[in-house]
């Protein structure tokens, strides 16, 4: 499953640089419906994250009705990323059926 869209990117508190991008309550939703093939613990969703041509495997956690998404350290790096930019970006999570 893969969704693009777009979000400011927000600190979750905590101990820094945890800043993520919210995701819209919609494409929560479609992964809540799969949570239970996807999860691997405490509700977080293994996923990938692309911003332009940098890529990041993460993991989503559930947060406000739908998921936060990590912007790693090292994608904020390489996309010159930081607290309160707006970002589009793709995610996708694989859904096992087996």
């Amino acid at each position: 499953m893969e969704w693009e869209f777009e979000g400011k990117i927000v600190e979750w508190r905590g101990p820094p640089p945890y800043l993520f991008v919210p995701a819209p309550i919609e494409v929560g939703a479609e992964i809540k419906s799969v949570a239970h093939l996807l999860t691997y613990g405490w509700g977080c969703i293994p996923a990938t994250v692309e911003v332009g041509e940098n890529r990041v495997d993460t993991a989503l956690f559930p947060k406000d009705g739908s998921y936060f998404v990590p912007i790693k350290v090292a994608l904020q790096r390489a996309a010159g990323l930081e607290l309160g930019d707006t970002v589009s970006l793709r995610l996708s999570v694989a859904v096992s059926l087996s």
